[in-house]
């Protein structure tokens, strides 16, 4: 599960998982709370690639962002996360043992 917390937005907090690249249990607190239950309810299921597209820059009134535009930049955060996590886990430890030089 990623926890985001929105910058600029009546939102103050997106919560998230990502499995097989969808989006699933998406919940935002506070905000406008039936179009956010909308908006959790469309994307259910919707690959993250395809959210991030449809959703990164939307603005509200004249703010420069939207919990739209907050929610794809979650969603940005959490795949780099992922990324880095991924790549930390598959690059082998050295151990002192390896190089022969060190003993």
């Amino acid at each position: 599960m990623y926890e985001y917390f929105p910058k600029d937005t009546c939102s103050k907090k997106i919560t998230f998982s990502i499995e097989d690249n969808k989006m699933h249990n998406l919940h935002f607190f506070r905000g406008c709370d039936g179009n956010l239950k909308t908006l959790s309810r469309l994307l259910e299921g919707m690959d993250v690639g395809e959210a991030v597209e449809k959703l990164k820059g939307i603005r509200c009134g004249i703010k420069e962002t939207s919990c739209s535009d907050q929610l794809a930049l979650a969603i940005i955060e959490a795949l780099d996360l992922r990324r880095k996590s991924a790549d930390r886990a598959s690059t082998p430890k050295q151990s002192v043992l390896d190089d022969e030089s060190k003993i």
